[in-house]
């Protein structure tokens, strides 16, 4: 075992239970006496609740009880997590007692024997509405006189923000080239394989609230849900199965949520709640929908000298538990891989009568680097300058690291050009322009595009945060003990959602303690078993904050183990080695103790050094300074079909740069699924409303995921330049092959569709549908 396992391609750990079927969800929970909950939703997208008639519904036989908003007076709104300065909303209510404002907003909750008797009770409530007028988008939103969603806001922005530095408006002024845009991005849903969950029980001798969810952070949920409920957080314990994919929805909190914890305190009996798949469409967070108006000004080498943006995000009818995260994280990496120093953007989030909007994997940035990349090849066209060439000239060179953008982010390190070159070696970059070149002359049109990416990972510097008004602390905790086994336990709040932490972090644990990786136990999931997480697995930083936590945990008990070992063997620390899970003196391999002697010895508590305690246990908590910046480049070959619109994925090649990479074999498998959602972004998912706020996107019918048939091949590269700030040098890396899809396909469909004559610049939206790719085939008359 005195083999480095960080950075070998390791097995997952989880993989033999799940492949084989013993997976538990909360669904799975089998607990006597359970009752079951439907919801009521509200059928209209505006309207004044005027009466609630429950009477009905309570008749229904195997129904308990009916839940309405006048029945959950003493339960506290749900929080907003983030309060920047001139927010106007800081909450949202469980149930709403007056006021309806999207299709699908909770309005009473049915507890019954089963879950099809429960639907029979919500069908049975009488609820009468007097509709008000519709707001069905961020245009109508934030024209003149339009209907307002709160009668004591002056308009529908519920916070804004001005961001950037330099002068950006004299720049474009005289500039000699300027490109602009206005870019549209599609409203869309995380649509993870297990929808949300929740199943709750009390302890009726010892008062204990305990609740199953499928969540991804479990620590702020027990937060939450105490602040809620006015209960003493202690009391409750928030334990989190197996998870079918989270993708960010599950960062928030819901009423559903909070209505199976009420139902199962004044009921006495456990309740569950699992969301069906229609309820995903219409209840769990959307995401993405943005209009970005755009300029950027060039000189004529293609220098990227100022750039400047106004962003309107859909909110939808209120904020939700990351209020308006998305828009001003998007925002602030507008810059993307460039030294630009004249950036300013104009942030609004806007209410609309739609399904509220939050976490998705890529938050805000996959926007972002549309945006920048569309206007990059923009600029290349217009000043006849190669796409690959136009970035090259405008990266940040690698001895400006650490490199404060025009957007006052610190990028922790990078070498941007060896990404791109990457790339092009893996793409075979030559031999793909020399392929479009031979389609072109017999009339195919085949299109490459190239697109980069910077992320921000690690969530995060818990200063910084409460700066920008986050409520939530960005440290991770770890604890690491050794058992009389000589096995050792490992305990986080991250929490495995199948992106394979678990695994990533027994490789951490048992590279630093010189142990097989099967030796190690990874808890998760409990907050009765692990330290405090107030963010949990989010912004791709379980390899940062969780692996630092672990990585320097680890390490505090292996010097213990030494200290220990040096005492017993009569021997120097500094003589002391390591290795296959035991202490040994360097040079004589007879003469060392076990891992399992040593924890017996340490219980035993008799002959241990002075000021030791007896138990061989570390605690570390780690609060990085800084956030982490991986980066990539995207390059992409397709074929545009002239009779259809239909958008054919050649080839997807990859070059990426996470920092130390822990398990490579993990970080291909991130940026497949990644690129999985990224493509489907691009090319096909849309959630669609009509004027009257009626969401016409309900199933998989309707909102087309990616299918095998639909994923090209994909290559993938790799460079590493670790982080200075992260102990181990790691660097997130779940979300980037999520950011760079729209952009890279985009710009492979407008370099394609320039052989039919269509104007580049009015490639400005995804997905790129068959209709909306044959709507620009016909304007050029192909």
């Amino acid at each position: 075992m005195s083999e480095r396992l960080i950075g070998r391609r390791l097995l997952r750990q989880e993989d033999p239970r799940l492949v084989t079927g013993r997976g538990a969800y909360v669904t799975d929970l089998v607990l006597q006496g359970t009752l079951h909950m439907a919801l009521l939703r509200s059928p209209h997208a505006h309207a004044l609740i005027t009466h609630v008639d429950a009477d009905r519904a309570r008749r229904v036989p195997g129904v308990i009880a009916v839940f309405t908003a006048d029945d959950i007076r003493d339960v506290g709104p749900l929080p907003v997590l983030t309060h920047p300065p001139g927010q106007r909303q800081t909450g949202f209510p469980v149930l709403p007692a007056d006021r309806v404002r999207y299709v699908g907003q909770p309005l009473a909750a049915v507890l019954a024997e089963t879950r099809y008797v429960a639907e029979d009770g919500v069908d049975a409530l009488d609820v009468t509405y007097d509709p008000l007028p519709v707001v069905a988008d961020v245009t109508q939103a934030t024209a003149p006189g339009a209907p307002k969603l709160y009668d004591d806001w002056p308009d529908n922005v519920v916070v804004s923000r001005e961001i950037g530095s330099g002068d950006p408006d004299t720049v474009l002024a005289t500039a000699p080239t300027v490109v602009e845009a206005h870019f549209t991005m599609p409203r869309q849903t995380a649509a993870p394989m297990e929808g949300r969950a929740t199943c709750a029980r009390l302890d009726g001798a010892t008062g204990e609230l305990t609740v199953w969810a499928s969540s991804q952070a479990p620590h702020l949920f027990r937060t939450v849900l105490a602040g809620v409920l006015r209960l003493d957080e202690e009391r409750i314990r928030v334990i989190v199965p197996d998870v079918g994919g989270g993708f960010g929805v599950k960062l928030h909190y819901y009423p559903e949520d909070v209505l199976v914890a009420v139902a199962a305190m004044r009921l006495g009996r456990p309740v569950k709640w699992v969301e069906t798949r229609t309820e995903h469409f219409a209840a769990t967070v959307h995401a993405r929908e943005q209009h970005v108006q755009a300029r950027a000004a060039f000189d004529a080498h293609g220098t990227l000298l100022a750039l400047r943006a106004q962003v309107q995000g859909d909110v939808g009818a209120h904020l939700h538990t990351k209020g308006a995260g998305p828009i001003f994280l998007g925002g602030v990496v507008l810059p993307n891989l460039y030294a630009v120093r004249h950036f300013k953007a104009k942030l609004e989030a806007v209410v609309t009568n739609k399904v509220p909007f939050g976490a998705y994997r890529a938050f805000g940035m996959q926007q972002a680097a549309f945006v920048t990349e569309r206007l990059m090849d923009m600029a290349a066209r217009r000043l006849g300058i190669d796409p690959v060439e136009i970035r090259r000239r405008n990266y940040v060179p690698p001895t400006e690291f650490p490199y404060r953008s025009a957007a006052n982010l610190v990028y922790d390190s990078g070498s941007y050009a060896e990404a791109l070159d990457e790339a092009l070696r893996i793409a075979d970059y030559g031999g793909l322009r020399a392929m479009q070149a031979r389609a072109r002359a017999d009339g195919r049109l085949v299109g490459i595009g190239v697109a980069n990416y910077v992320e921000v990972t690690g969530m995060g510097p818990s200063k910084l945060m409460a700066a920008m008004g986050n409520r939530q602390g960005g440290y991770e905790s770890a604890t690491v003990r050794l058992e009389p086994s000589g096995r050792v336990t490992v305990a986080t709040g991250i929490i495995e959602l199948g992106q394979g932490i678990r695994s990533a972090l027994a490789q951490v644990a048992a590279d630093v303690l010189s142990l097989p990786y099967d030796r190690v136990v990874v808890v998760l999931g409990d907050t009765a078993r692990t330290p405090y997480s107030c963010y949990g697995s989010a912004d791709s930083r379980g390899s940062v904050t969780g692996g630092a936590a672990v990585l320097r945990a680890t390490s505090a008990l292996r010097q213990k183990l030494l200290r220990v070992a040096a005492r017993l063997l009569e021997a120097d620390e500094a003589d002391l080695e390591v290795v296959d899970s035991q202490c040994r003196v360097r040079g004589a391999p007879g003469r060392g103790l076990s891992f399992a002697a040593l924890a017996q010895e340490s219980l035993r508590g008799q002959n241990l050094p002075d000021g030791m305690e007896p138990e061989l246990e570390a605690r570390f908590t780690y609060n990085p300074e800084n956030w982490t910046f991986p980066y990539g480049v995207h390059i992409a070959a397709v074929e545009v079909a002239r009779d259809t619109g239909r958008v054919h994925l050649l080839g997807y090649w990859v070059a990426h740069d996470c920092g130390t990479m822990l398990n490579p074999m993990l970080v291909d498998g991130q940026l497949h699924g990644g690129l999985a959602q990224g493509i489907g972004g691009a090319l096909s998912e849309e959630l669609r409303y009509d004027a009257a706020g009626q969401l016409l996107s309900r199933t998989f019918m309707d909102y087309a995921i990616p299918t095998a048939e639909t994923m090209p091949p994909i290559t993938i590269g790799h460079i590493e330049t670790p982080s200075p700030h992260t102990p181990g040098g790691m660097k997130g890396m779940a979300e980037g092959g999520t950011i760079g899809a729209p952009a890279t396909i985009a710009n492979a469909v407008a370099d394609a569709l320039a052989g039919a004559g269509v104007d580049a610049a009015a490639v400005a939206a995804y997905p790129l549908t068959p209709p909306k790719v044959f709507a620009l085939l016909q304007t050029a008359g192909a």
